[in-house]
């Protein structure tokens, strides 16, 4: 059985339209049989990556010197298949989201190799993850505002030489819901959300037309702008 855990960055947490779309997401890979678990960045004591030098990987590899909530959360980092980034568009991350991120380092091997002229880590043999997944949304129209948060998503994968089995962009977040409630386009979305967990889990991707429709416009330029 997969083992899906999912990092929700967003300070809104439940209230926000990160954890809507998200929460699609994971159902459906529910309903294809994998076991999810959810956290929130802004709900732990997480501090900033305190270690220029390398102590996770040069003094005792493996080991975070930051002692904090994180060291809780490593052991679940380890056990999962399926590692699942979700996060509002800031500039360009919320900055729980960035701590979290740079404290992954402890999960990486120090062997590095060279690939394709990069430099390219692995993640530890005690790390089970094989797939790295994107979850965004941002309130800006354009689904281009979100390439920089893709492009750190995708290298993060790279860098761990894991999988990066694609990401579910949602701009223009504001049509999802009127007056609270989900709006008919908002639920094409989400259904297509869903499909792309079950997908996953059940055949090991998302399918491009899949993804399109989750990112799909929900109003024309015009109009968003008025």
């Amino acid at each position: 059985m997969n083992q899906v855990i999912a990092i929700n960055g967003s300070p809104r947490m439940e209230r926000g339209h990160t954890h809507t779309l998200l929460d699609a997401f994971l159902q459906g890979m529910i309903e294809a049989g994998a076991e999810t678990q959810t956290v929130y960045p802004s709900r732990l004591d997480l501090k900033p990556c305190a270690c220029g030098r390398l102590y996770c990987w040069n003094d005792k590899p493996g080991e975070c010197c930051v002692k904090d909530d994180m060291q809780g959360l490593y052991p679940k980092l380890k056990a999962a298949d399926i590692l699942v980034l979700a996060t509002p568009v800031y500039i360009p991350l919320p900055g729980d989201m960035q701590h979290f991120i740079n404290r992954l380092c402890p999960l990486l091997d120090p062997a590095l190799e060279m690939r394709a002229g990069r430099t390219r880590a692995r993640l530890r043999e005690d790390v089970r993850i094989s797939k790295f997944v994107l979850v965004a949304t941002s309130g800006w129209y354009e689904i281009g505002n979100m390439d920089t948060v893709v492009r750190i998503v995708r290298e993060l994968a790279e860098d761990a030489s894991v999988e990066f089995a694609g990401a579910l962009l949602r701009p223009h977040t504001s049509e999802l819901k009127s007056g609270g409630m989900i709006t008919p386009g908002g639920q094409s979305v989400l259904d297509a959300a869903h499909t792309a967990g079950c997908d996953l889990i059940r055949g090991g991707t998302m399918k491009p037309e899949t993804l399109a429709a989750v990112s799909r416009p929900l109003i024309s330029l015009e109009d968003f702008m008025h």
